[in-house]
């Protein structure tokens, strides 16, 4: 999910710097050391540092240690890998096999490409998978593409149906994207809660309060608390509004796949039982009803209208989707990925287990 402004900002005094090539090679190396072939620990390594660098520090290398506990207890298959089966010439179907959902996620999408390429449009629904992180990476390989696309998936029950006070519907990102020209491109990545259950955790493992707006406890009750939170439920945006995204997510990511629905999917914190994820993707090809030039002339119009629009009171910049996080990337490249070193420790305990190298912050 997408950060909103300044969400990711550590303490100034309280920061610890790794570049992401270190990161990338610190996590292929403790996938490897728990049974995940190379070639798949390279994407999975991949998908997760470009969430740190896009300043999504909640869907970044702080979720190893809750993936390896899943591969230890034998809820998720490290050594498995997704299928495709083609249905029509422009649908297809991935059994993630229990795999990484990043590896399923990327199978699917890389299938609409081809698919779109030829036909102009390529579908994929991805069924038995699990956690795929930041959606707006599997955005980002249809970009790099140049394809639109769609990318849907479901999630454990974490928000109510409007109106009840009980976990149902997961907190399932709904995400697109569009290539820009001369501008940057669209990328909409978004939780239909208040916000992302992933900084609730966040703020958990950095002993933060959240905001009293996020969620109820399980006695159905505000609370600033981010355990107290984790054990009631997350609030959805817009109410209704919230709640009906979010069943749209179960209705095309679970339903339509043959996965988990309803509250079914189990969460990726929960080592006990598999996830039996669901995904939905489209890639559209952008020139169908227009040459590629103009469609890219067009989306930078929309582009320059959008973040050149008049200003409320009190804004200093108005941005267009994805952008802060383009702009976050291009920074952290160039300085590193922050961290604070309880959460460099918990990350190099993984590594001891296995026997493999210790992350090392920049510069050390």
């Amino acid at each position: 999910m997408a950060e909103t402004p300044g969400s990711e900002q550590l303490p100034l005094d309280n920061k610890v710097y790794i570049t992401a090539s270190e990161a990338r090679k610190f996590v292929e190396n403790v996938l490897i050391g728990n049974g995940v072939p190379a070639e798949n620990a390279t994407i999975v390594a991949r998908c997760l540092v470009a969430a740190d660098l896009r300043g999504v520090d909640t869907h970044g290398i702080n979720r190893i240690p809750s993936y390896m506990a899943r591969i230890r207890q034998g809820a998720l298959d490290a050594s498995a890998t997704p299928e495709l089966t083609k249905v029509t010439p422009v649908v297809g179907q991935v059994d993630g096999r229990n795999s990484f959902g990043f590896l399923a996620a990327s199978l699917g999408m890389s299938a609409a490409i081809e698919m779109a390429r030829e036909f102009g449009i390529g579908m994929v629904s991805v069924k038995h998978s699990n956690h795929y992180g930041m959606s707006a990476w599997i955005v980002q390989q249809a970009l790099d593409a140049g394809m639109m696309s769609l990318v849907f998936t479901n999630s454990s029950p974490a928000l109510p149906a409007y109106g009840g006070k009980s976990k149902m519907l997961g907190v399932s990102p709904i995400a697109c994207g569009a290539p820009g020209g001369n501008e940057k491109s669209f990328i909409l990545d978004m939780a239909p809660s208040i916000a992302a259950r992933g900084k609730v955790y966040k703020a958990k493992r950095r002993g933060e309060k959240i905001p009293l707006n996020w969620a109820l406890d399980a006695e159905g009750k505000p609370t600033d608390d981010p355990s107290a939170a984790l054990e009631g439920v997350m609030l959805p945006m817009g109410g209704p509004k919230g709640s009906g995204l979010a069943i749209m997510m179960d209705v095309f990511s679970g339903v339509l796949s043959g996965s988990a629905f309803a509250g079914g999917v189990v969460g990726p914190y929960d080592p006990s039982k598999v996830s039996d994820v669901g995904h939905f993707l489209v890639a559209i090809k952008p020139d169908l009803f227009m040459s590629l030039d103009d469609f890219r002339k067009r989306m930078d119009y929309l582009y320059q209208r959008v973040v050149g629009s008049e200003k409320a009171a009190g804004v200093d910049r108005i941005f267009f989707p994805g952008e802060i996080e383009q702009l976050t990337q291009e920074e952290r490249e160039r300085t590193g990925i922050p961290f604070v070193q309880a959460e460099i420790d918990t990350l190099n305990e993984e590594a001891k287990k296995v026997d493999k190298p210790l992350l090392v912050a920049k510069g050390h």
